[in-house]
């Protein structure tokens, strides 16, 4: 699922007046002293950041980090926008945290640049800050990137897609995310790329803001414009089961094939249940808990996590196609969120 929304200036704006109403923040410890300030002396302290504490991905990113807390004698906290797309609560939890005491801050951008300037004065206080599936713009904003390989997560898709097709003529529908929001041209890109077209063959593009209700309106919309759609790509799930319903309701559901990404729970189910032919799974838990590894590490002995770690994706569907790896729906039950 995509998790990325840039704010417009006015909705920056209203943010701001909300000021701290636009926060979520709290403290776990790893001990019984879970949510005192004065828990855990001696212990390091972490800082994760999410766009909400709503979205099953970052649900279950938070449990990721929890876990990892508790195993590893860190003290978390954590906060969350009162919405996807509060750069103003994320900023505000940047320093509150920093002025905790937080040795590393784990962060999924709201916005990928306006939440730059506040990271750079974390960082200059000599907090290690790490990106959480979505990158900040520029990418070394940040000390690091933990994040799913999108333009993978979006071949893989486009491959078997491709190969599911078996040589006939493709229609391909495309219910993107957002313009030039990087989450969302990667996955396209990467469909596009695994698949062997190019826009030039997609007969219609409508975004949706990964959101299901915008994606069975885009399919709708797509109908009209192209009745004899075959292929549909979409940004992730919540799009997909949009499509899926716009099919039905033409009595198109079964001869469409629609791919997608992000392995959430329901999505596999989706996948298991004939809705969607293949989804590419990634995992918010591994980032998280990854993370949580990283700034110990670095309270410990000064080594700094850098770079971009790719923390995998798995094609999962119960129809495989020759020549794509992929795995069965009972795996993705056992690795999904949500």
């Amino acid at each position: 699922m995509s998790r990325t929304t840039r704010l417009s200036s006015s909705l920056l704006r209203a943010a701001a007046v909300t000021g701290v109403a636009a926060l979520t923040l709290t403290a776990c410890g790893s001990g019984s002293g879970s949510g005192s300030s004065g828990s855990g002396s001696g212990e390091v302290k972490v800082g994760l950041i999410t766009k909400t504490d709503t979205n099953p991905f970052f649900v279950k990113m938070k449990e990721g980090a929890e876990k990892a807390a508790k195993e590893n004698g860190a003290q978390l906290s954590t906060a969350a926008g009162k919405f996807d797309g509060d750069n103003v609560g994320q900023v505000t939890a940047i320093e509150n945290m920093v002025a905790a005491g937080v040795k590393g801050i784990l962060i999924t951008p709201s916005d990928s640049k306006a939440i730059v300037p506040a990271i750079e004065k974390a960082r200059a206080k000599g907090v290690l800050v790490i990106a959480l599936d979505t990158p900040t713009e520029p990418e070394s904003a940040v000390d690091a990137l933990f994040a799913t390989d999108n333009l993978k997560a979006g071949q893989l898709i486009g491959e078997y897609a491709k190969a599911a097709m078996k040589g006939r003529s493709a229609k391909i529908a495309a219910l993107d995310l957002a313009p030039g929001v990087s989450v969302g041209v990667q996955r396209h890109d990467g469909f596009l790329k695994g698949f062997g077209a190019t826009d030039k063959d997609v007969v219609c593009a409508q975004d949706t803001g990964g959101d299901q209700a915008k994606g069975q309106t885009a399919m709708e919309n797509c109908l009209q414009k192209s009745p004899d759609i075959n292929v549909v790509y979409t940004i992730n799930e919540p799009a997909a089961l949009g499509a899926y319903t716009a099919l039905k309701a033409k009595g198109r559901e079964k001869d469409v094939l629609i791919v997608s990404v992000d392995g959430g729970c329901t999505g596999t189910r989706a996948v298991k249940d004939g809705k969607i032919a293949a989804t590419s799974q990634q995992y918010p838990l591994k980032m998280a808990a990854e993370g949580v590894k990283a700034v110990v590490t670095y309270a410990k002995d000064g080594k700094k996590a850098s770079g971009y770690t790719d923390t995998g994706v798995t094609l999962i569907t119960d129809k495989a196609q020759t020549g794509v790896t992929s795995k069965d729906t009972a795996y993705g039950l056992e690795n999904c969120w949500g």
